[in-house]
């Protein structure tokens, strides 16, 4: 069964992120929306969660939430990149959907 693991939470104010990543096991999905796309950055202390997320989960972040916090050029090149028609397609492409709190 596959999960897509939402998380709207800044990895810097809350621990959603890191609780995802505990849980989530290999091959599920995880898309990063609202504040939760800072986990996407190519720098920074939550990098080193993304780099290992990224070995073993596929990991999205909604565009329209990075460009509306200027962050287009920050995002680690292992993050895709999607717009909400692709936010709504993966909903359908796993078999359930897990949004972390």
């Amino acid at each position: 069964m596959s999960i897509l693991h939402i998380v709207n939470k800044s990895p810097y104010e809350r621990n959603s992120f890191d609780s995802c990543l505990r849980m989530a096991k290999k091959g599920a999905g995880l898309l990063l929306i609202e504040d939760g796309i800072y986990a996407a950055q190519d720098s920074g202390d939550a990098h080193g969660n993304l780099k290992t997320a990224t070995d073993r989960l596929t990991v999205y972040a909604l565009q329209p939430d990075v460009i509306a916090r200027g962050m287009n050029d920050k995002i680690d090149a292992a993050v895709t990149l999607i717009d909400y028609d692709g936010f709504v397609k993966l909903t359908t492409e796993y078999d359930n959907v897990q949004s972390w709190l």
